[in-house]
């Protein structure tokens, strides 16, 4: 506890008297210094007890009182019997008015032994933060060093609110509150949301203190699952140790998480494995260490949610921790995405978790048995993919199949396609001012019949015939093959969606 007037008076050894019965002896001392100049605040910070023998306040006491008072000091003490008595009676009218404690130090008490009452109090006050942190820092580090990372974090939380008898919150990277002691507290992150989110979005660390009827609320970044804020507040305001150990909180929080998330990536290196070889060789006893290890796949078909979004630090992390604390089927990352193994009526809950994560999409394959789980990723992983080209939030596997094979296929992929299936008729084109991607395309919109496509041309069926069958030398291919056509008619359509100066 701060060492205060009151303390000093304490000591019968002093033998000081109070000498203004209404003055505020709860001050904090923060020094004793001695002068005999009219005006002395110049040499000093303010929280001191200055201590005179009566030759400053002679000349004016109501001025240097009041001087001393505006400077925010402690107190003053008048040492007595040292010839200059004569003015302690103007001294304390003048301290009653300013409000300033008025100590009378008897003669036999010298200066020093002041000095040395406080010097000896400060230093057991510094002795006694130093053990109060250091005893909150094992406390805090005992807390923390459990098995399980959510118990881990609320039992430092519920440590921490006890040491400072204060509530504590944490509120994560999507606005929700992660953890609270007591609970109760959690309501109080929405009236600090602003607060929350300029110091999570801040570069760097930084610590934030907001007033809260007449209390204060302390908010600092902590790494925990992506950017989160620690808040501890109370009824009164914080000291330095009180800080300090909110400091240490979050030194614990991070190193206890970077201790857990080794864990987790070794785990969640596990469930890839697992998850490819339930996909790749059924039977091959994949599904025994999934059940052994996090649980049975659900009965009936399955579905795949495979969710993802343009890259982002930590965003892999946060949705496989939502996914985890859901308990929202079985779940690991898999080519550059995350897939959640789910029973086809448990989706809705995953794509209600996924919606949380900023910037997240959803692919969702068509329900299978678990024979047919490779199948189902590869579905859900090119339905993700057509939601990002379609700028979609969600896109099911089942939806693809109205928007024809081009949906299946980033464009600049069917493009690139286009022009090196196509390259050869071109370059024809270009050198000898031919019609043979003209004609091939009417040719094949007719379905191999010459008379039609002809007319449509309007050139003869045997030059029609002529330019196909110089169309097949070129590139090499049969064209009396339906599957050859088929390549053809893609690449043809997808040379003109990539270039609309070959209009269809």
């Amino acid at each position: 506890m701060p060492f205060t007037l009151r303390d000093l008076c304490a000591d019968r050894r002093l033998g000081l008297r109070a000498v203004c019965s209404s003055a505020d002896l709860d001050r904090r001392i923060s020094w004793v210094h001695s002068s005999e100049l009219r005006d002395p605040t110049p040499y000093l910070d303010g929280g001191e007890l200055l201590l005179t023998t009566g030759l400053g306040p002679a000349g004016d006491p109501q001025r240097y009182v009041a001087r001393l008072a505006r400077h925010g000091l402690a107190g003053l003490g008048f040492g007595t019997g040292l010839g200059h008595d004569e003015h302690l009676p103007a001294v304390t009218d003048a301290c009653t008015r300013a409000g300033l404690p008025l100590l009378e130090v008897p003669e036999r008490t010298p200066f020093l032994a002041l000095t040395r009452a406080v010097t000896e109090a400060r230093a057991a006050e510094r002795f006694a933060e130093v053990v109060r942190t250091d005893e909150a820092q094992r406390a805090l580090t005992a807390a923390a060093l459990g098995e399980d990372r959510d118990g881990s974090t609320g039992r430092v939380l519920d440590r921490l609110a006890d040491r400072l008898g204060a509530w504590v919150l944490i509120s994560d990277a999507d606005d929700r509150v992660r953890h609270a002691a007591p609970p109760q507290a959690s309501p109080r992150a929405a009236a600090l949301a602003g607060e929350i989110a300029r110091v999570r979005e801040h570069a760097g660390p930084s610590s934030v203190t907001v007033s809260a009827g007449g209390g204060q609320v302390v908010l600092q970044p902590v790494r925990l699952v992506g950017p989160a804020v620690l808040a501890v507040g109370r009824d009164r305001r914080f000291s330095p140790v009180d800080r300090q150990v909110i400091g240490s909180a979050v030194s614990v929080l991070t190193l206890a998480h970077a201790r857990s998330a080794a864990a987790g990536r070794a785990e969640q290196r596990l469930r890839t494995a697992v998850l490819r070889a339930l996909a790749t060789l059924p039977g091959c006893g994949a599904e025994e260490v999934l059940a052994d290890t996090w649980g049975p796949l659900p009965d009936g078909d399955l579905v795949v949610v495979a969710l993802g979004g343009r890259p982002a630090p930590g965003r892999s992390e946060i949705l496989l921790d939502a996914l985890e604390r859901a308990s929202a089927g079985f779940h690991a990352e898999l080519d550059g995405h995350v897939a959640a193994v789910v029973g086809a009526d448990a989706v809705e809950p995953v794509l209600a978790l996924a919606a949380r994560v900023r910037g997240i999409r959803a692919g969702i394959s068509d329900p299978v048995p678990v024979t047919g789980l490779g199948r189902a990723l590869r579905e859900a992983g090119r339905a993700l993919d057509a939601a990002g080209r379609r700028d979609r939030a969600v896109l099911r596997f089942a939806d693809l199949a109205g928007s024809g094979l081009a949906a299946l296929m980033a464009p600049e992929d069917a493009t690139a396609f286009a022009e090196s299936v196509l390259a050869p008729l071109v370059r024809h084109d270009a050198q000898r001012r031919g019609d043979l991607i003209g004609s091939l395309r009417e040719w094949l919109a007719h379905h191999g019949q010459w008379d039609p496509a002809a007319g449509r041309l309007g050139v003869h069926r045997h030059t029609l015939r002529a330019r196909i069958e110089k169309a097949g030398s070129l590139l090499e291919r049969d064209l009396d093959s339906p599957g050859v056509r088929a390549e053809l008619w893609f690449a043809l359509h997808s040379r003109e969606a990539g270039d609309p100066a070959h209009p269809s």
